[in-house]
Protein backbone atom coordinates (compact mmCIF):
# COMPACT_ATOMS: atom_id res chain seq x y z
CA UNK A 1 0.00 0.00 0.00
CA UNK A 2 1.13 3.32 -0.97
CA UNK A 3 3.38 5.32 2.14
CA UNK A 4 0.88 8.29 1.62
CA UNK A 5 -2.29 6.26 2.49
CA UNK A 6 -2.84 8.55 5.55
CA UNK A 7 -3.30 11.71 2.86
CA UNK A 8 -5.45 10.05 0.62
CA UNK A 9 -8.86 11.82 2.05
CA UNK A 10 -6.69 14.95 1.25
CA UNK A 11 -6.02 14.23 -2.14
CA UNK A 12 -9.43 13.31 -3.01
CA UNK A 13 -10.96 16.37 -1.46
CA UNK A 14 -8.39 18.75 -3.45
CA UNK A 15 -9.76 16.72 -6.85
CA UNK A 16 -13.54 17.52 -5.53
CA UNK A 17 -14.60 13.86 -4.26
CA UNK A 18 -15.63 14.67 -0.89
CA UNK A 19 -18.90 16.02 0.30
CA UNK A 20 -19.29 14.83 3.58
CA UNK A 21 -19.06 11.76 6.01
CA UNK A 22 -20.50 10.43 8.71
CA UNK A 23 -16.72 10.24 10.55
CA UNK A 24 -14.13 11.91 8.43
CA UNK A 25 -11.56 11.65 11.03
CA UNK A 26 -12.55 7.92 12.13
CA UNK A 27 -12.39 7.39 8.01
CA UNK A 28 -8.75 9.08 8.00
CA UNK A 29 -7.31 6.66 10.77
CA UNK A 30 -9.18 3.38 9.58
CA UNK A 31 -7.61 4.13 6.01
CA UNK A 32 -4.26 5.00 7.81
CA UNK A 33 -3.95 1.49 9.39
CA UNK A 34 -4.25 -0.64 6.49
CA UNK A 35 -6.59 -1.28 3.21
CA UNK A 36 -10.36 -1.80 3.96
CA UNK A 37 -13.35 -3.21 1.71
CA UNK A 38 -15.74 0.02 0.23
CA UNK A 39 -18.70 -0.52 -1.73
CA UNK A 40 -21.18 1.71 -3.87
CA UNK A 41 -24.78 0.35 -4.80
CA UNK A 42 -26.14 0.67 -8.51
CA UNK A 43 -29.80 -0.12 -9.34
CA UNK A 44 -30.51 -1.62 -12.22
CA UNK A 45 -32.49 1.36 -13.80
CA UNK A 46 -30.97 1.11 -17.32
CA UNK A 47 -28.78 -1.19 -19.43
CA UNK A 48 -25.42 1.24 -19.27
CA UNK A 49 -24.12 3.51 -16.50
CA UNK A 50 -23.79 7.34 -17.81
CA UNK A 51 -21.22 10.08 -16.92
CA UNK A 52 -23.36 11.02 -13.86
CA UNK A 53 -22.35 7.92 -12.20
CA UNK A 54 -18.63 8.73 -13.83
CA UNK A 55 -17.67 10.75 -10.33
CA UNK A 56 -18.44 7.80 -8.12
CA UNK A 57 -16.13 5.09 -10.81
CA UNK A 58 -13.58 7.51 -10.56
CA UNK A 59 -13.49 8.33 -6.36
CA UNK A 60 -13.45 4.18 -5.94
CA UNK A 61 -11.05 3.93 -8.90
CA UNK A 62 -8.56 5.80 -6.86
CA UNK A 63 -9.54 4.07 -3.72
CA UNK A 64 -9.12 0.87 -5.35
CA UNK A 65 -5.02 2.16 -6.61
CA UNK A 66 -4.22 2.72 -2.99
CA UNK A 67 -4.66 -0.72 -1.71
CA UNK A 68 -8.07 -0.58 -0.98
CA UNK A 69 -10.85 -3.29 -1.88
CA UNK A 70 -13.90 -2.18 -3.79
CA UNK A 71 -17.49 -3.69 -4.12
CA UNK A 72 -19.95 -3.06 -6.71
CA UNK A 73 -22.89 -3.63 -5.40
CA UNK A 74 -26.06 -4.10 -7.73
CA UNK A 75 -29.42 -3.34 -7.14
CA UNK A 76 -31.26 -6.58 -8.09
CA UNK A 77 -33.81 -6.49 -5.54
CA UNK A 78 -33.97 -2.75 -4.93
CA UNK A 79 -34.51 -1.81 -8.32
CA UNK A 80 -38.07 -3.33 -8.21
CA UNK A 81 -38.92 -0.75 -5.97
CA UNK A 82 -37.04 1.81 -6.78
CA UNK A 83 -35.27 4.78 -3.94
CA UNK A 84 -37.38 7.72 -3.41
CA UNK A 85 -35.00 10.16 -2.68
CA UNK A 86 -35.91 13.38 -3.95
CA UNK A 87 -38.38 12.14 -6.94
CA UNK A 88 -41.27 13.54 -7.03
CA UNK A 89 -43.10 9.94 -8.60
CA UNK A 90 -42.70 6.05 -8.71
CA UNK A 91 -39.95 5.00 -10.86
CA UNK A 92 -41.49 2.91 -13.71
CA UNK A 93 -42.17 -0.65 -12.32
CA UNK A 94 -39.58 -2.99 -14.40
CA UNK A 95 -39.63 -7.00 -15.26
CA UNK A 96 -37.53 -9.28 -13.67
CA UNK A 97 -36.41 -9.95 -17.17
CA UNK A 98 -35.40 -6.28 -18.07
CA UNK A 99 -33.65 -5.78 -14.77
CA UNK A 100 -31.72 -8.94 -15.61
CA UNK A 101 -31.22 -7.37 -18.88
CA UNK A 102 -29.69 -3.95 -17.45
CA UNK A 103 -27.35 -5.59 -14.92
CA UNK A 104 -25.78 -7.18 -18.07
CA UNK A 105 -25.38 -4.03 -19.22
CA UNK A 106 -23.71 -2.27 -16.47
CA UNK A 107 -21.61 -4.80 -15.69
CA UNK A 108 -19.58 -4.41 -18.58
CA UNK A 109 -18.90 -0.75 -17.85
CA UNK A 110 -17.27 -2.03 -14.29
CA UNK A 111 -14.32 -3.53 -15.51
CA UNK A 112 -13.24 -0.33 -17.48
CA UNK A 113 -13.07 1.50 -14.38
CA UNK A 114 -12.18 -1.08 -11.48
CA UNK A 115 -9.87 -4.16 -11.45
CA UNK A 116 -12.13 -7.15 -10.79
CA UNK A 117 -10.65 -10.88 -10.11
CA UNK A 118 -9.72 -12.55 -6.97
CA UNK A 119 -6.81 -10.76 -5.81
CA UNK A 120 -6.67 -8.54 -1.95
CA UNK A 121 -7.70 -5.25 -4.02
CA UNK A 122 -9.61 -6.71 -7.00
CA UNK A 123 -13.01 -5.64 -7.00
CA UNK A 124 -16.33 -8.08 -6.23
CA UNK A 125 -19.56 -7.54 -8.16
CA UNK A 126 -22.25 -8.33 -6.04
CA UNK A 127 -26.46 -8.42 -6.20
CA UNK A 128 -28.54 -7.36 -3.18
CA UNK A 129 -31.16 -10.12 -4.79
CA UNK A 130 -28.62 -12.84 -2.87
CA UNK A 131 -30.24 -12.30 0.28
CA UNK A 132 -33.14 -9.99 0.21
CA UNK A 133 -34.36 -12.23 -1.92
CA UNK A 134 -34.07 -14.89 0.57
CA UNK A 135 -35.51 -13.05 3.55
CA UNK A 136 -38.99 -13.26 4.93
CA UNK A 137 -40.91 -9.79 5.93
CA UNK A 138 -41.41 -10.71 9.27
CA UNK A 139 -37.69 -11.72 9.95
CA UNK A 140 -36.89 -8.63 7.82
CA UNK A 141 -39.04 -6.67 10.57
CA UNK A 142 -36.83 -8.31 13.68
CA UNK A 143 -33.60 -7.81 12.33
CA UNK A 144 -34.12 -4.86 10.98
CA UNK A 145 -37.19 -2.83 11.49
CA UNK A 146 -37.55 -2.60 15.19
CA UNK A 147 -34.11 -0.13 14.97
CA UNK A 148 -36.09 2.34 13.24
CA UNK A 149 -38.36 5.14 14.13
CA UNK A 150 -40.92 6.57 11.44
CA UNK A 151 -40.91 9.45 13.18
CA UNK A 152 -37.47 10.07 12.34
CA UNK A 153 -37.84 8.85 8.88
CA UNK A 154 -39.72 11.14 8.22
CA UNK A 155 -37.45 13.75 8.80
CA UNK A 156 -35.22 13.34 6.28
CA UNK A 157 -35.71 15.95 3.45
CA UNK A 158 -36.04 13.18 0.87
CA UNK A 159 -39.03 11.80 2.59
CA UNK A 160 -40.27 15.35 3.51
CA UNK A 161 -40.32 16.90 0.32
CA UNK A 162 -42.13 14.67 -1.10
CA UNK A 163 -44.99 14.60 1.39
CA UNK A 164 -45.47 18.48 1.66
CA UNK A 165 -45.80 18.23 -2.16
CA UNK A 166 -48.36 16.08 -1.22
CA UNK A 167 -47.02 13.48 -4.11
CA UNK A 168 -47.69 9.84 -3.32
CA UNK A 169 -45.29 7.75 -1.82
CA UNK A 170 -45.76 4.08 -1.31
CA UNK A 171 -45.28 1.77 1.98
CA UNK A 172 -42.93 -0.03 -0.70
CA UNK A 173 -40.74 3.33 -1.46
CA UNK A 174 -40.40 4.37 2.37
CA UNK A 175 -39.20 0.80 2.87
CA UNK A 176 -36.03 1.19 0.30
CA UNK A 177 -34.06 3.15 3.51
CA UNK A 178 -34.08 0.43 5.36
CA UNK A 179 -33.18 -2.31 2.50
CA UNK A 180 -30.09 -0.22 1.96
CA UNK A 181 -29.64 -0.02 5.62
CA UNK A 182 -29.48 -3.98 6.00
CA UNK A 183 -27.52 -3.88 2.61
CA UNK A 184 -24.58 -2.66 4.44
CA UNK A 185 -24.71 -4.20 7.03
CA UNK A 186 -24.95 -7.87 5.60
CA UNK A 187 -22.21 -6.85 3.05
CA UNK A 188 -19.96 -5.84 6.67
CA UNK A 189 -20.80 -9.39 7.83
CA UNK A 190 -19.88 -10.93 4.51
CA UNK A 191 -16.85 -9.22 2.99
CA UNK A 192 -15.62 -7.08 6.50
CA UNK A 193 -17.19 -4.28 4.17
CA UNK A 194 -17.04 -0.90 6.56
CA UNK A 195 -17.49 2.19 4.04
CA UNK A 196 -20.39 2.99 1.93
CA UNK A 197 -19.88 5.44 -0.98
CA UNK A 198 -23.00 7.39 -2.55
CA UNK A 199 -23.92 10.89 -3.83
CA UNK A 200 -25.16 13.78 -1.73
CA UNK A 201 -28.51 12.24 -2.22
CA UNK A 202 -28.04 9.27 -0.32
CA UNK A 203 -27.27 11.33 3.09
CA UNK A 204 -30.11 9.72 4.83
CA UNK A 205 -29.88 6.23 3.39
CA UNK A 206 -25.86 5.91 4.15
CA UNK A 207 -26.85 7.55 8.00
CA UNK A 208 -29.35 4.90 8.65
CA UNK A 209 -26.80 1.84 7.28
CA UNK A 210 -24.23 3.28 9.52
CA UNK A 211 -26.64 3.28 12.76
CA UNK A 212 -28.24 -0.08 11.68
CA UNK A 213 -24.91 -1.39 11.75
CA UNK A 214 -23.93 0.11 15.17
CA UNK A 215 -27.17 -1.07 16.76
CA UNK A 216 -26.40 -4.95 15.85
CA UNK A 217 -22.99 -5.01 17.01
CA UNK A 218 -21.06 -4.26 13.92
CA UNK A 219 -17.95 -2.95 13.50
CA UNK A 220 -17.27 1.14 13.16
CA UNK A 221 -18.93 1.63 9.67
CA UNK A 222 -18.48 5.12 7.85
CA UNK A 223 -20.47 6.46 4.90
CA UNK A 224 -18.98 8.97 2.56
CA UNK A 225 -20.82 11.37 0.28
CA UNK A 226 -19.81 12.84 -3.15
CA UNK A 227 -21.14 16.35 -4.04
CA UNK A 228 -24.14 16.72 -6.64
CA UNK A 229 -22.55 17.63 -9.40
CA UNK A 230 -23.74 19.73 -12.66
CA UNK A 231 -22.25 21.23 -15.58
CA UNK A 232 -21.85 25.15 -15.57
CA UNK A 233 -25.29 25.74 -17.28
CA UNK A 234 -27.07 24.06 -14.61
CA UNK A 235 -27.49 20.50 -16.53
CA UNK A 236 -27.19 17.45 -14.33
CA UNK A 237 -24.43 15.57 -14.85
CA UNK A 238 -25.38 12.67 -17.20
CA UNK A 239 -27.04 14.63 -19.81
CA UNK A 240 -26.98 16.68 -22.58
CA UNK A 241 -28.84 19.07 -24.83
CA UNK A 242 -29.47 15.70 -27.07
CA UNK A 243 -29.74 13.23 -24.03
CA UNK A 244 -27.94 10.75 -21.95
CA UNK A 245 -24.21 10.91 -22.05
CA UNK A 246 -23.65 6.74 -21.84
CA UNK A 247 -20.83 4.76 -21.11
CA UNK A 248 -21.51 2.07 -23.06
CA UNK A 249 -20.30 2.10 -26.97
CA UNK A 250 -23.64 0.83 -28.36
CA UNK A 251 -25.24 3.07 -26.83
CA UNK A 252 -23.31 6.52 -27.71
CA UNK A 253 -20.13 6.15 -29.59
CA UNK A 254 -16.99 6.86 -28.77
CA UNK A 255 -16.98 9.80 -31.30
CA UNK A 256 -19.53 11.51 -29.23
CA UNK A 257 -18.54 11.02 -26.23
CA UNK A 258 -15.08 12.41 -27.33
CA UNK A 259 -17.42 15.57 -28.24
CA UNK A 260 -19.24 15.73 -24.96
CA UNK A 261 -16.28 16.80 -23.16
CA UNK A 262 -14.34 18.57 -25.68
CA UNK A 263 -17.42 20.72 -25.88
CA UNK A 264 -17.75 21.47 -22.07
CA UNK A 265 -17.83 25.11 -20.89
CA UNK A 266 -15.16 26.69 -20.40
CA UNK A 267 -15.78 27.06 -16.41
CA UNK A 268 -15.62 23.34 -16.00
CA UNK A 269 -12.43 22.33 -17.56
CA UNK A 270 -10.43 22.26 -14.32
CA UNK A 271 -13.53 20.89 -12.31
CA UNK A 272 -13.95 18.32 -15.05
CA UNK A 273 -10.21 17.20 -15.43
CA UNK A 274 -9.89 16.85 -11.57
CA UNK A 275 -12.12 14.42 -11.16
CA UNK A 276 -12.19 12.96 -14.86
CA UNK A 277 -8.49 12.03 -15.40
CA UNK A 278 -5.56 10.98 -13.61
CA UNK A 279 -3.64 13.73 -14.59
CA UNK A 280 -1.26 15.30 -11.43
CA UNK A 281 -3.05 18.19 -9.76
CA UNK A 282 -0.20 20.54 -10.14
CA UNK A 283 -1.04 19.56 -14.16
CA UNK A 284 -5.07 20.42 -13.77
CA UNK A 285 -4.01 23.20 -12.16
CA UNK A 286 -1.70 24.68 -15.42
CA UNK A 287 -4.36 23.51 -17.88
CA UNK A 288 -7.15 25.16 -15.84
CA UNK A 289 -4.83 28.71 -15.88
CA UNK A 290 -4.82 28.91 -19.61
CA UNK A 291 -7.33 31.11 -21.66
CA UNK A 292 -9.02 31.51 -24.61
CA UNK A 293 -7.65 29.09 -27.54
CA UNK A 294 -4.88 27.33 -25.36
CA UNK A 295 -7.87 26.32 -23.36
CA UNK A 296 -9.36 24.29 -26.01
CA UNK A 297 -5.74 22.11 -25.88
CA UNK A 298 -7.11 21.29 -22.29
CA UNK A 299 -10.25 20.42 -23.37
CA UNK A 300 -8.57 17.81 -25.78
CA UNK A 301 -6.79 16.38 -23.38
CA UNK A 302 -9.72 15.71 -20.94
CA UNK A 303 -11.64 14.49 -23.95
CA UNK A 304 -8.86 11.71 -24.80
CA UNK A 305 -8.54 11.22 -21.01
CA UNK A 306 -12.37 10.44 -20.29
CA UNK A 307 -12.74 8.47 -23.52
CA UNK A 308 -9.76 6.38 -23.47
CA UNK A 309 -10.91 5.19 -19.86
CA UNK A 310 -14.62 4.69 -21.15
CA UNK A 311 -13.61 2.81 -24.47
CA UNK A 312 -9.57 2.42 -24.96
CA UNK A 313 -6.93 4.11 -26.06
CA UNK A 314 -7.32 3.72 -29.41
CA UNK A 315 -10.64 4.80 -29.41
CA UNK A 316 -9.73 8.04 -28.17
CA UNK A 317 -7.07 8.26 -31.09
CA UNK A 318 -9.68 7.86 -33.64
CA UNK A 319 -12.04 10.30 -31.64
CA UNK A 320 -9.26 12.85 -32.00
CA UNK A 321 -8.83 12.09 -35.27
CA UNK A 322 -12.05 12.21 -36.88
CA UNK A 323 -12.99 15.57 -34.93
CA UNK A 324 -9.53 17.12 -36.33
CA UNK A 325 -10.32 15.68 -40.00
CA UNK A 326 -13.89 17.31 -39.50
CA UNK A 327 -12.36 20.41 -38.01
CA UNK A 328 -9.96 20.67 -41.08
CA UNK A 329 -13.11 20.27 -43.56
CA UNK A 330 -15.65 22.48 -42.12
CA UNK A 331 -13.94 25.58 -44.23
CA UNK A 332 -15.21 23.47 -47.55
CA UNK A 333 -18.62 22.32 -45.67
CA UNK A 334 -20.30 25.99 -46.86
CA UNK A 335 -19.77 24.45 -50.80
CA UNK A 336 -21.54 21.08 -50.24
CA UNK A 337 -24.81 20.41 -51.65
CA UNK A 338 -27.57 20.79 -48.57
CA UNK A 339 -30.30 18.68 -47.50
CA UNK A 340 -32.86 20.92 -45.27
CA UNK A 341 -34.53 19.58 -42.42
CA UNK A 342 -37.64 21.25 -40.91
CA UNK A 343 -38.66 21.47 -37.50
CA UNK A 344 -42.10 19.59 -38.57
CA UNK A 345 -39.77 17.09 -40.40
CA UNK A 346 -38.54 16.65 -36.75
CA UNK A 347 -41.53 16.07 -35.17
CA UNK A 348 -42.67 13.72 -37.88
CA UNK A 349 -40.31 11.26 -37.57
CA UNK A 350 -37.85 12.24 -40.77
CA UNK A 351 -35.33 9.43 -40.97
CA UNK A 352 -32.45 9.31 -43.18
CA UNK A 353 -33.88 6.80 -45.11
CA UNK A 354 -36.83 9.30 -45.81
CA UNK A 355 -34.34 11.87 -46.51
CA UNK A 356 -32.24 10.36 -48.97
CA UNK A 357 -35.95 9.19 -50.67
CA UNK A 358 -37.26 12.62 -50.83
CA UNK A 359 -34.03 13.81 -52.75
CA UNK A 360 -33.94 11.18 -54.96
CA UNK A 361 -30.10 10.37 -54.06
CA UNK A 362 -30.68 6.57 -53.62
CA UNK A 363 -33.02 4.14 -55.60
CA UNK A 364 -35.24 2.56 -52.79
CA UNK A 365 -35.29 1.72 -49.12
CA UNK A 366 -33.36 -1.65 -49.70
CA UNK A 367 -30.65 -0.02 -51.48
CA UNK A 368 -30.14 2.51 -48.52
CA UNK A 369 -30.15 -0.04 -46.13
CA UNK A 370 -27.57 -2.01 -48.00
CA UNK A 371 -25.36 1.31 -48.08
CA UNK A 372 -25.59 1.28 -44.32
CA UNK A 373 -24.96 -2.44 -43.74
CA UNK A 374 -21.70 -1.94 -45.93
CA UNK A 375 -20.32 1.08 -44.15
CA UNK A 376 -21.12 3.26 -46.54
CA UNK A 377 -23.51 5.76 -45.24
CA UNK A 378 -22.14 7.98 -42.31
CA UNK A 379 -22.38 11.41 -40.37
CA UNK A 380 -19.65 13.21 -39.60
CA UNK A 381 -17.79 10.17 -39.99
CA UNK A 382 -19.94 7.78 -37.46
CA UNK A 383 -21.52 4.78 -39.60
CA UNK A 384 -24.72 5.10 -39.62
CA UNK A 385 -26.73 1.41 -38.81
CA UNK A 386 -30.05 2.25 -38.15
CA UNK A 387 -30.97 4.81 -41.00
CA UNK A 388 -34.50 4.42 -40.33
CA UNK A 389 -33.77 5.83 -37.27
CA UNK A 390 -35.75 9.35 -36.76
CA UNK A 391 -33.04 12.35 -37.13
CA UNK A 392 -32.74 14.66 -34.04
CA UNK A 393 -31.98 18.21 -34.14
CA UNK A 394 -28.61 18.00 -32.49
CA UNK A 395 -27.60 16.08 -36.31
CA UNK A 396 -28.77 18.89 -38.06
CA UNK A 397 -24.77 20.68 -39.20
CA UNK A 398 -23.53 17.38 -40.26
CA UNK A 399 -21.71 16.54 -43.23
CA UNK A 400 -23.79 13.26 -44.88
CA UNK A 401 -21.37 11.19 -46.18
CA UNK A 402 -22.56 8.37 -49.20
CA UNK A 403 -19.60 6.27 -49.64
CA UNK A 404 -16.34 7.93 -49.99
CA UNK A 405 -17.19 10.74 -52.71
CA UNK A 406 -21.21 11.84 -52.13
CA UNK A 407 -21.16 14.69 -49.71
CA UNK A 408 -23.76 16.64 -48.42
CA UNK A 409 -24.71 19.44 -45.51
CA UNK A 410 -27.70 18.57 -43.18
CA UNK A 411 -28.84 22.04 -42.62
CA UNK A 412 -31.99 23.53 -40.90
CA UNK A 413 -34.41 25.36 -42.30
Amino acid sequence: MPSNTFDLLDQLAARGFIHQSTDLDGLRLALSQGPITFYLGFDATADSLHVGHLQALMLMRHLQRAGHKPILLIGGATTRIGDPSFRDSSRPVLTEAQIQHNIAGITGCFARYIQLGDGPSDGLVVDNADWLDGIGYLQFLDQVGRHFSINRLLTFDAVRNRLEREHSLSFQEFGYTLLQAHDFTELARRHNCTLQLGGADQWANIINGVELGRRQGCQPLFGLTMPLLTTRDGRKMGKSASGAVWLNGDKLSPYDFWQFWRNCDDADVGRFLALFSELPLDEVARLSALEGAELNQAKIILANATTALAHGEQAARDAAATALALFTAQETDAELPQLSVSAEDLAGGLSLTDLLLRHNLQPSRSAIRRLASGGGLLLNGERQSNPDQPLQAWQLGRRLSLGKKRHYLLQSR
